[in-house]
């Protein structure tokens, strides 16, 4: 690998970049991240990064504003550091939830990160399975959108008989995302009636689609509370279903999540790296896949200037 690439990593997901580095057959950059007696946050780029190809690996997770506000800091410093062009590689991009006007007198919030993004010196942008497509074209730098659909692919073909299964989308706004999944895995689909009447409280009705007796896999792009998962447990078990299972690319898994997931009738949670998992959330029923390697993959292109998109041809 050309000594012209350097990844460095914030405090959200230090797992993930250390595995990135190790499929890329590099070295972790080093970077010092401290506080003042104040707070305020202090960031140092221990090497020399003069006209190098940087990337920045920080994922919007819990404490977010904390984690925002350190990947901030880190491309500031790179860009102060002269370094030739700067990647914020975000696998989880949680304000992609925040993507229009819904209320009165609101922020659309997916927006102003973008702006922000870049102000603080990001030449271009990493990401992955954001909640909403139309967050991409809030960025007026180049940005590179994977998947981890082929992942969950490989993972219940390997794992389950797919001869009586469908897939699930749980409400008509994840028809999309969940269409893609049934199509790359070749299964019909069933979409659930929700109406959200809160950010943990929704209501759902019918399921549209054939169901009865099948092995349902709900696809989602995040699990946060459980909250829409646990009443879609109860409304496939009325429609009838024989087993649930759950994919969803980030395992956020805040709140109750872990207890509803793991007290439900689920069979099984299956979710990536994106978001790291501390020991206390994982349980049996829940499956974590890598997708170290497919970052490693797109940042190897990204560095050498081959196609991204070509990935998922």
């Amino acid at each position: 690998m050309s000594t012209d690439l350097k990844i460095f990593s914030g405090s959200a997901n230090l797992p993930l970049a250390e595995s990135i580095c190790q499929t890329l057959g590099i070295n972790l950059s080093k970077l010092a991240v401290s506080r003042f007696s104040n707070d305020n946050l202090f960031v140092q780029v221990q090497e020399n990064v003069r006209e190098k190809d940087v990337f920045v690996i920080q994922p919007f997770t819990a404490p977010v504003g904390d984690t925002i506000m350190e990947l901030f800091i880190i491309l500031d410093a790179l860009r102060s550091a002269s370094a030739r062009r700067i990647t914020a590689v975000i696998p989880y991009f949680s304000y992609a939830r925040s993507d229009k006007k819904d209320a009165p007198r609101i922020s659309i919030t997916g927006r102003l990160m973008a702006d922000l993004i870049k102000t603080a010196g990001a030449n271009r942008v990493l990401t992955m399975d954001l909640h909403s497509d139309a967050v991409h074209g809030f960025f007026s730098v180049p940005v590179d959108h994977l998947t981890a659909v082929p992942y969950f692919v490989n993972h219940f073909k390997s794992r389950m008989d797919l001869a009586n299964a469908v897939v699930v989308a749980t409400d008509a706004g994840g028809a999309k995302r969940a269409g893609r999944f049934a199509k790359r895995i070749q299964l019909p689909m069933a979409i659930i009636d929700k109406r959200r009447i809160g950010d943990t409280e929704v209501v759902q009705g019918l399921v549209v689609g054939e169901v009865r007796g099948r092995d349902a896999i709900i696809f989602e792009d995040e699990i946060s509370t459980g909250g829409t998962l646990a009443e879609s447990v109860k409304t496939l078990g009325n429609a009838g279903v024989k087993s649930i299972h759950v994919g969803a690319t980030h395992g956020v898994l805040c709140g109750p999540a872990v207890e509803r997931l793991t007290n439900s009738a689920l069979a099984s949670v299956v979710v990536t790296d994106t978001v790291y998992l501390p020991p206390d959330k994982q349980r049996n029923k829940i499956h974590t896949l890598s997708v170290a390697p497919l970052f490693a993959e797109a940042i190897r292109r990204i560095h050498t200037g081959e196609s991204v998109g070509a990935l998922f041809d």
